[in-house]
């Protein structure tokens, strides 16, 4: 295939691609610290576009705001890190997209902007889903370690892609 992409990302975006269109569910994202990853990989698939609904960059805080909705007070309270930020991102992607499920992604990729409660490697996910309780979150952290700014926006998008699979667990 031709792609600049790592061939384990477009296979992870392929079995994506092809397990929502089996299920007839249309898929977005909220990206930060992937910066479009997610969304480049989705559209190396062939036919991806009766699928995937869009992506969103929203890598500064007042994009966050603008285009998700996110609450400059939870930006304020918890930091764009945060369970929070994602949380309402994947809402907010969801709302703006029209689509049946939507994943967010925001994180410290490195190489500097880490601290000591939150160091380079910190990624938080969240999944939100059309008709589900807003009330319940699906969100969770993961710290990858600093494995480079490289590797750390690639495991992020490998495990953001997992979680659009359909009968994927909470995170």
């Amino acid at each position: 295939m031709d792609t600049l992409l790592p061939a384990e990302l477009v296979d992870a975006a392929r079995r994506v691609i092809d397990a929502n269109r089996a299920a007839g569910r249309r898929i977005a994202v909220a990206e930060s610290c992937t910066g479009g990853l997610v969304s480049a990989a989705l559209t190396e698939i062939v036919g991806s576009s009766d699928v995937f609904e869009g992506g969103l960059i929203t890598y500064s805080d007042e994009s966050k705001t603008a285009l998700v909705k996110v609450s400059t007070d939870v930006l304020e309270t918890f930091g764009a890190v945060s369970i929070a930020v994602a949380w309402q991102m994947a809402q907010g992607a969801l709302a703006a997209t029209g689509a049946d499920v939507a994943v967010a992604i925001t994180g410290i990729a490195g190489p500097g902007g880490g601290s000591e409660r939150k160091p380079v490697g910190t990624v938080v996910f969240a999944r939100a889903e059309k008709g589900a309780d807003p009330e319940h979150v699906v969100a969770d952290t993961h710290q990858f370690g600093d494995l480079g700014r490289g590797g750390v926006r690639l495991q992020a998008a490998l495990c953001a892609l997992s979680l659009l699979v359909p009968g994927t667990p909470d995170p």
